[in-house]
């Protein structure tokens, strides 16, 4: 006996405990292509997933407007621009409230130097990813602006001597099973 069950955008079919999803599969294919080319003509794409151009272009315009896509962008080389230096960077706030959380959060947001910014569990309230020419940048960056901050009660730092790689692409063939983006 065959069951058909709508849930969103994606059609399941039930046969007996087996259940085909045709359609998250194809979304995994194109996660997996464009997050190793994100530039890859509609038509390519569409050539990789046995598609026409116009249900693939829809389909990715789909995951874009529901956010799983959430943009494109170049990846340029931080040594050939002059940035040598890669520090992350523990902060403490001088109170754990959600005004000092807010108000720290706004300002990093401002300083293009913070290329990441997460809460964290421990001892520390944020860690940060920073990125700057050399470490005399460094300091005054930190002299600077977390100077001003009244809301940061102490900081530490540790510098990147070398970075082995960095990946920006999701493990996704690992998780397939676990993926729910709709």
């Amino acid at each position: 006996m065959n069951v058909t069950e709508t849930t969103g955008s994606y059609t399941k079919k039930l046969v007996g405990s087996v259940i085909c999803e045709k359609e998250k599969d194809k979304d995994l294919h194109i996660f997996l292509i464009l997050q190793k080319n994100g530039r890859i003509p509609i038509s390519e794409l569409a050539i990789k997933l046995n598609m026409s151009d116009t249900p693939c272009l829809r389909r990715v315009k789909k995951l874009e407007n529901s956010g799983v896509i959430s943009g494109y962008s170049a990846n340029l080389s931080a040594d050939s621009l002059g940035f040598n230096a890669i520090v992350y960077v523990f902060v403490r706030l001088t109170e754990n409230s959600n005004d000092n959380a807010d108000m720290f959060e706004g300002a990093v947001k401002d300083f293009p130097e913070v290329l990441e910014c997460s809460v964290i569990s421990g001892s520390h309230d944020y860690l940060l990813k920073i990125i700057s020419n050399d470490l005399l940048s460094y300091e005054s960056f930190i002299k600077q602006s977390f100077g001003n901050l009244r809301c940061v009660s102490s900081i530490e730092s540790t510098v990147v001597l070398k970075q082995t790689f960095s990946r920006q692409q999701l493990p996704l063939i690992k998780t397939e099973k676990k993926m729910s983006f709709f």
